[in-house]
């Protein structure tokens, strides 16, 4: 095995915090909300027990540490509609819901307010924003519609797309020749086929990633560059409708290795094809996208 597979095979997680830094002061007031108007009790105990308090549910929050979970926490009940359109949220009342401090629950309005989630108005407050005003390419927004009442459009919009950007992608990552590029994909198709050997899902799966998100960077496209994240999200995401990419098998191992072939050979049309087949390796995927082309 070479010393990238090992590297890879062996490499450690991400230990970001994502906490607020020491001294970090709100940047501006949000608004008070009438009495009236406020989030009532009924609406967080309906949500589910485990969420009552943060820090008790740290798997699969981005950021980790209090701010990220209670950005994973509170973007999770706004996309499964626990939270609904124009819900006014009190900063107050989710700090004393999910034990946190202002600070904590400030930044972490902001983060949602990014992503397009919530508004913050002067003299309004903070709200919930229609589905219309959502970035849907944020990936994790993605993850959290992917698993959410919505999780069968999203795993279909998710398959739709990757057949659009990923066989243009192999295509003109042909056009490029850099050698240096073909053996770091020939080597994270390695070590997919060592880890697959081995058992090891976890690092079969950040190979993958690695594989698709490489191929698209050299691609030469920056705007291809720029919807990278989505591919990474849509490999994270389990459950049908599935790629090849989504289970580890010899089909799926054998199209990463012609994607490779052919790029060596500078086959744009063989990229592509091969791209496509990966694509459609489950029977369930030929429901959302068309059969490879033939050329």
């Amino acid at each position: 095995m070479s010393t990238l597979a090992h590297t890879m095979m062996t490499a450690a997680r991400s230990t970001d915090s994502g906490l607020a830094g020491p001294g970090e002061l709100d940047r501006y007031p949000y608004a008070e909300t009438p009495a009236v108007d406020r989030i009532g009790a009924s609406v967080w105990e309906s949500a589910e027990p485990e969420l009552g308090r943060v820090g008790r549910r740290s798997a699969g929050s981005r950021g980790r540490g209090l701010h990220g979970q209670l950005v994973q926490q509170l973007g999770q009940m706004i996309v499964s509609g626990d939270l609904g359109a124009d819900r006014p949220l009190v900063p107050e009342e989710i700090g004393q819901r999910f034990e946190v401090s202002r600070t904590v629950v400030r930044e972490s309005l902001r983060v949602l307010e990014a992503k397009g989630l919530v508004s913050a108005r002067p003299n309004v407050g903070t709200r919930v924003r229609p589905v219309s005003d959502w970035n849907l390419l944020d990936p994790d927004i993605i993850e959290w519609r992917a698993y959410g009442p919505q999780r069968d459009d999203q795993r279909r919009e998710l398959s739709e797309l990757r057949w659009t950007i990923e066989p243009l992608a192999a295509r003109l990552a042909a056009g490029h020749g850099r050698e240096d590029v073909q053996q770091r994909l020939a080597d994270m198709v390695e070590i997919m086929g060592h880890a697959m050997g081995q058992g090891d899902a976890l690092t079969y799966s950040r190979a993958d990633a690695e594989f698709h998100n490489l191929l698209i960077q050299v691609a030469g496209n920056r705007m291809l560059e720029h919807l990278s994240g989505i591919v990474s999200a849509a490999l994270q995401v389990s459950g049908g409708p599935v790629t090849g990419c989504d289970r580890p098998n010899e089909a799926s191992l054998g199209h990463h290795g012609r994607i490779v072939d052919a790029l060596a050979a500078g086959d744009g049309s063989g990229a592509e094809t091969a791209m496509r087949q990966l694509l459609t390796v489950h029977p369930e995927v030929e429901r959302v996208v068309p059969a490879p082309r033939e050329h």
